[in-house]
């Protein structure tokens, strides 16, 4: 069984950063792409950012791109996002994911089966 747990939301100002790590255990980490996406209150979950397993190859919301950078770490099977110039918009629930496939990483919730139980970021102007 696999657990994913994310930590290091909070309070931010706007324009401050945040870095969220989302520790992975159970089945075998490195081999699967992992996701991050977020939650609004009132909106659908939508997607953040994604990699690979190698870390080679990474998506990004337009939304993001630019100020998010995902990470990982596969001896410490965990995964990193980096959040800079934060926004009141990027406030949500974040979760971390891992995918059901080995490949190319997806910006589709169905493509992950595992899920973290979410960290809130609050962001204000």
């Amino acid at each position: 069984q696999v657990q994913l747990v994310e930590s290091g939301g909070g309070l931010v100002q706007a324009g401050g950063s945040l870095r969220l790590s989302c520790a992975v255990s159970g089945r075998t980490f490195s081999t699967y792409p992992m996701g991050w996406f977020r939650q609004a209150p009132g909106k659908e979950r939508e997607f953040v950012a994604s990699t690979t397993w190698s870390g080679s190859s990474r998506e990004y919301a337009d939304s993001v791109k630019g100020r998010f950078t995902i990470s990982r770490d596969n001896a410490k099977n965990t995964v990193y996002l980096q959040m800079n110039s934060l926004k009141p918009e990027d406030t949500a629930v974040y979760y971390c994911a891992r995918q059901s496939t080995y490949g190319s990483s997806s910006r589709l919730s169905r493509a992950y089966t595992d899920w973290g139980q979410g960290t809130q970021v609050t962001v204000s102007s």
